[in-house]
């Protein structure tokens, strides 16, 4: 049996955390020991613990923007000695096969794979495209480091690539799996209408996501608000929280909804757990990022709960919704355009026809199943 050891960014529950989860959970246990740390206690901890997991708090920096300044480099580097060292006295007189790295904003896998003498996987989530210096940093470090690389969509691996110091043959790509039984259309979502007070003749369109600089809710707002006009029966939705520290992100979303006409049909509520229901409750899911997201997890739950797709042309979103089968996808970073293809599929009643067409597609080509053989392969080969 081998024991892997698994690094992560957070204890919550958004797209990384879920596959993490998803991932130690289906892994054959005769074959593979999970060994989880986390960088601190969460709602993902306690996730962990029901599905049987190994799993441990220690506290460990993850890279954030905020050390990036000489201040911050100081402080990053003696807390990563501080916390990679804690990890290895939790793990004292274990034999660790595989040191898996759930992120790339958690460095403490190098320090751990030369003093553990372990292989390293390296699963990438994330397209880094400013500052550039931080995105070739962390490129030569996977580059040089790393026994196999993960890339969650062949934009990221190309990404890496294109970097100058990944090697093409070191990274594979493993698309995320989805759950399709939790995530179905026949969720029960009825005491969402009640709880949010949405008439049950309401066109429900939202999004799900971090409130942080680049996953768009400015963008969802600007393209939707002159459609709550057009159609009365339209009802807004926007779901997330931000990072701690970063609450005035929240406020500042707060103040936009207030001011736009008609917000008395935008509903704003913080991170939640029941997301299987707004899935399922959602009519159109909206994925605005600015930035290309690699391949969020929320549309593929979208998807599988027989939910479309309205998104940005780019990133991974591009390689799981079909644009005019099972979605639509808009000039990137263009609210007007995002706007004209919500209408159109507001217009035409397209939604019921595309959503059932995306469960069709995450049950051909995104099965949890086929994620976790893919990655047993992997820890096997390696």
């Amino acid at each position: 049996m081998k024991n892997i050891l698994y690094l992560h960014a957070g204890a919550e529950m958004y797209g990384a955390d879920k596959i993490l989860l998803e991932l130690v959970s289906g892994l054959d246990k005769t074959k593979f020991h999970p060994i989880v740390v986390l960088p601190n206690d969460g709602v993902l901890r306690e996730k962990m613990e029901e599905n049987g997991i190994e799993v441990h708090v220690v506290a460990y920096p993850i890279l954030r923007r905020k050390f990036f300044n000489p201040k911050g480099i100081i402080e990053y580097g003696a807390t990563y000695f501080k916390g990679s060292k804690a990890i290895m006295r939790l793990l004292k007189g274990r034999k660790i096969d595989i040191i898996h790295v759930n992120t790339t904003a958690v460095l403490e896998g190098i320090y751990l794979k030369k003093k553990l003498k372990s292989k390293l996987v390296w699963h990438v989530h994330e397209i880094i495209l400013h500052p550039k210096v931080v995105y070739k940093f962390i490129s030569f470090l996977i580059g040089h480091y790393a026994d196999k690389c993960v890339a969650v969509s062949k934009a990221v691996k190309q990404h890496l690539v294109d970097s100058g110091y990944v090697k093409e043959d070191l990274v594979e790509v493993i698309y995320n799996g989805v759950d399709s039984n939790r995530f179905n259309p026949k969720v029960d979502n009825r005491y969402l209408y009640e709880e949010w007070n949405v008439p049950q003749d309401a066109i429900k369109v939202g999004m799900i996501g971090r409130v942080n600089a680049w996953k768009g809710q400015g963008d969802f707002l600007e393209a939707t608000k002159d459609l709550l006009a057009k159609y009365p029966n339209l009802y807004l939705f926007i779901i997330g929280s931000a990072f701690a520290g970063e609450e005035w992100r929240v406020a500042e979303l707060k103040q936009k909804i207030a001011a736009i006409k008609n917000h008395d049909r935008i509903i704003f509520s913080e991170f939640r757990t029941d997301t299987p229901a707004i899935h399922s409750f959602y009519d159109i899911l909206i994925m605005p990022s600015t930035n290309p997201d690699p391949l969020p997890t929320v549309v593929l739950e979208a998807m599988s709960s027989g939910t479309p797709v309205i998104g940005y042309k780019h990133g991974g979103v591009t390689e799981m919704t079909v644009d005019g089968q099972t979605g639509l996808l808009a000039e990137v970073n263009n609210p007007k355009a995002l706007e004209a293809k919500i209408d159109q599929m507001l217009t035409d009643k397209s939604y019921v026809q595309f959503g059932q067409n995306a469960r069709k597609r995450i049950l051909e080509h995104f099965s949890e199943d086929s994620f976790i053989n893919n990655f047993s392969h992997i820890y096997t080969q390696i």
